[in-house]
This record gives C-alpha cells, structure tokens and sequence, in this order.
C-alpha cells in the first residue's frame, strides 16, 4: 500500500506527504516532488468521500526505518507486479508500470 494520511488544518498537500513520510518512514529521504494526479471518488464499501493527491518523486533513499510502529508493521522495497494492491495503489501502478 502506498503511504497515505489526512491533511491538517491549514496544511497543503505537499506539505502533509513530507510531514506523512518523516512521521511513518522518518529516514526516507525524497527529492523534488511533483503533483501528477488528483483523485476524487466515493468509496463504495462505506460510501465515504475520498480525494487523493498523488505525488511522484524522482528520487527517494536511505533505509525504510519504520517510525510509528502502530501506523506500519513492515515496509519494504518491492517490484510493482505480484503483489495486494488497494484500487488506488493498482490505478498509480498500472499508470505508471503498464504491463
């Protein structure tokens, strides 16, 4: 699953994914940041409003450290293909990785 989180009060899209990552993966580090899509939808489960902001990095090192261990059990470094997906994280995969 990609990382996800909630927007603070007065706080913009970027500005939540750095704070998101330093708080989940806190020795991630990213390169510049680019908005490549905005997501709007219902969830059709719980009919939930949903709005993502997806980002692309160019770059992202150091080891994936988990931070709040109540948030992530594991996190790993993994091929796109072969693994569950969330219909969000398949629609950037596929996107991005077409077969």
């Amino acid at each position: 699953m990609f990382p996800g989180g909630r927007k603070r009060a007065g706080e913009s899209e970027r500005r939540c994914l750095r704070r998101e990552i330093s708080e989940e993966l806190p020795k991630l580090r990213l390169g510049p940041m680019k908005l490549w899509k905005e997501v709007k939808g219902t969830n059709r489960r719980s009919g939930r409003k949903m709005s993502d902001a997806i980002f692309v990095a160019k770059k992202a090192s150091g080891p994936l450290k988990i931070g709040d261990k109540k948030e992530i059990d594991k996190a790993a470094w993994r091929k796109p293909r072969g693994i569950r997906l969330t219909p969000t994280s398949r629609y950037i995969r596929d996107k991005h990785f077409p077969r």
